[in-house]
């Protein structure tokens, strides 16, 4: 079966808010398990050491951006600016962080389960400046649980 060309236009790509990200919609690849999203980072946003099934594969677009991997040995901070690719397999620990002073924008290719996951723990309203409310950690928590994501210590 032959399916139709998908175009999304990034002013038109359903978006949430997860905690201070803003998270894109930007498409599905029909026939696969695969999703793309942009993601918006504030300066001194990102993620909590964290690891999951889906694997994850990062393309910075602009700003300035820092993985934490945590593999096999000691973890590793990788700084990755415009143009890097990060890729992040499945059941490999990580997170991020905008570590600049202007925000970061990234590509990210991952499985629809983590699409899924956005789409659970996205907000509508835009999130207040500063770090997440014990509310808004709650909420992750939840989401995690509800979607086998497994925050790291």
């Amino acid at each position: 079966m032959i399916h139709a060309v998908q175009i999304t236009r990034r002013e038109e790509a359903p978006a949430v808010w997860v905690v201070r990200d803003q998270v894109r919609f930007m498409g599905r690849l029909e026939g696969t398990d695969l999703t793309v999203l942009e993601v918006e980072v504030p300066p001194g946003a990102g993620t909590p050491p964290h690891r999951h099934s889906s694997p994850e594969i990062f393309r910075i677009l602009s700003g300035e951006v820092t993985f934490g991997l945590f593999e096999d040995g000691p973890p590793r901070q990788v700084q990755a600016g415009p143009g890097t690719v990060v890729t992040v397999p499945s059941g490999v620990a990580h997170n991020y962080t905008n570590s600049g002073d202007s925000q970061a924008s990234m590509v990210v290719v991952l499985e629809t389960s983590m699409e899924a996951f956005f789409r659970d723990l996205g907000r509508s309203e835009t999130p207040p400046a500063g770090p997440p409310s014990e509310d808004e950690i709650a909420a992750v928590i939840a989401a995690c649980d509800r979607h086998a994501v497994e925050m790291v210590t």
